[in-house]
């Protein structure tokens, strides 16, 4: 044996003899023996998630994310911080920690032949996972359908089971602009159709694009086209 390899068995056997350091890596790697929790933790490498959206994400019960989320916490893979109302978690910013997302995605990418492809479409398109991005568009589509209706964010949140913080993130990310003005800009075109297609009153028009007060739907409109809807109608 030359000394080159006794170098090298003696540096083998020095960090085998580190049980301390091997004992913490086998907790981990334990840890994410379970697939659920792999995901979770893999999911929130890319995503700041609440346990309602996680829930809705992973198909689990509130319950079920809990504990896998105070497991991973403990091992201080994760960390969480409120917004408001809601609790965040998100991976800790450890070099170790990022260390394990690269393993695993490189493992993911070994075994999935389609996952390298379909990851980097992703992460060049949004910071957001697809299934957030979807849920926003079909919240997009559920409330221009119902501009009679005044919709609160926090229903919206229920029916769709999203975080409403993450809906109004989101939302405005996708299309440019809070919900509130795009929703307003929608209601404002939608009236000026009303007015010069139809032969229905101001009142009227006005409890079609989710105003329960003529005037004040008169004011917005005003605001937004630099004229009252009579004005509008007349010029048009």
């Amino acid at each position: 044996m030359n000394h080159k390899e006794y170098f090298k068995l003696d540096f083998i056997k020095e960090q085998v003899a580190k049980d301390s350091d091997f004992e913490t890596m086998a907790q981990i790697f334990s840890l994410l023996a379970d697939s659920n929790r792999l995901k979770i933790f893999w999911l929130l490498c890319h995503s700041k998630e609440c346990v309602v959206s996680i829930a809705q994400i992973m198909y689990m019960t509130t319950p079920a994310v809990s504990h896998h989320l105070k497991l991973l916490k403990d091992a201080e893979l994760i960390e969480g911080y409120r917004d408001e109302k809601e609790v965040f978690y998100t991976v800790s910013n450890k070099p170790e920690n990022q260390a394990l997302h690269s393993i695993i995605e490189k493992l993911m990418s070994m075994n999935c032949p389609d996952f390298d492809s379909r990851h980097e479409k992703i992460n060049e398109n949004s910071e957001y996972l697809e299934d957030q991005v979807e849920k926003i568009k079909k919240i997009h589509d559920y409330l221009t359908e119902n501009l009679s209706k005044r919709i609160k964010i926090d229903e919206l949140a229920r029916k769709f089971a999203i975080n409403a913080t993450t809906l109004k993130t989101v939302f405005k990310d996708v299309y440019g602009t809070s919900l509130a003005a795009h929703i307003k800009e929608h209601r404002m075109e939608k009236a000026a159709s009303l007015l010069v297609q139809s032969q229905l009153s101001i009142k009227e028009i006005a409890d079609k694009v989710g105003y329960e007060s003529q005037s004040k739907f008169s004011a917005v409109f005003k605001d937004f086209y630099n004229m009252s809807p009579n004005d509008y109608k007349k010029k048009h």
